[in-house]
């Protein structure tokens, strides 16, 4: 998992050969003047994910884990905060291959971080994470990036 400032994303490029990609796409458009949706950087191996989330409280969030995915997630309204527990550490759950998704229901995060818009999360496949904490419901992106 990294939490950081956009301003910084470029230092992270060499992690994955689609994040020079992502920190190109970052620098030519406004997040917050796109339209909701999904938009397509590199066909299904990477593209955003514009949408209104609605807010969870840390009782509501539930931990999930991607096995082919990265997700980058930048909230643009409202600070979002993030439950994070290690996949090595959580139970066992079923894999939702179309989706690549396994959610983990009713397991409490270890511990919990803050992103204000202008910050951005980058959740491996090994990070499980509870995502939608926030105050109320919010603009956010979220950039999926093939591992």
């Amino acid at each position: 998992m990294i939490i950081d400032t956009i301003s910084n994303f470029e230092k992270y490029i060499t992690l994955n050969p689609l994040f020079q990609v992502v920190a190109d796409f970052l620098q030519k458009n406004d997040l917050n003047q796109m339209e909701e949706g999904i938009h397509e950087i590199k066909g299904k191996d990477l593209f955003v994910n514009i949408t209104t989330a609605a807010a969870r409280t840390i009782d509501e969030a539930v931990l999930e884990t991607h096995r082919l995915m990265i997700d980058i997630q930048l909230p643009l309204s409202v600070e979002e905060t993030y439950g994070y527990t290690p996949a090595g550490d959580l139970p066992p759950a079923p894999y939702v291959e179309e989706k690549d998704l396994t959610l983990i229901p009713g397991v409490a995060a270890q511990s919990y971080v803050t992103c204000r818009p202008g910050m951005f999360a980058v959740f491996f496949p090994q990070d499980g994470h509870a995502p939608c904490i926030a105050s109320k419901n919010f603009k956010k992106a979220i950039f999926k990036v093939k591992a």
